[in-house]
């Protein structure tokens, strides 16, 4: 699993104080948009907060606003506890397209396929 996140990449900048300083919190470094669409065509899950965000297949990345573009998109509720600390998919909704601004992401998640055992 691979996981993109605006913490990530600020930290990873982060040997360069003044490029950190100097960015706005709205604008993305141009390294996240090569990150995504490096993954056009694959799955992702997009985390919008703890408890909430989206499944669905990368379709397009756009800079203008800063999103990205999911078709076959599902609504996903996560759900964690104390005996399972790791978020689990608890329901999902359907969708069909969905835009997501970056703005409002936490985390985003590329999803692998797990080959099945014989």
């Amino acid at each position: 699993m691979i996981s993109i996140s605006k913490d990530n990449v600020l930290s990873y900048y982060s040997h360069s104080s003044h490029f950190a300083d100097s960015m706005p919190d709205t604008e993305l470094p141009p390294s996240i948009f090569h990150m995504l669409e490096r993954n056009v065509g694959k799955k992702i899950r997009v985390i919008l907060d703890p408890t909430y965000g989206f499944d669905g297949t990368l379709i397009s990345v756009t800079s203008e606003p800063a999103g990205i573009w999911l078709s076959d998109a599902e609504a996903i509720v996560l759900r964690s506890t104390m005996a399972q600390p790791i978020p689990q998919v608890a329901s999902r909704e359907e969708r069909s397209e969905i835009f997501l601004n970056l703005n409002s992401v936490q985390r985003i998640e590329v999803l692998h396929a797990i080959p099945s055992r014989r």
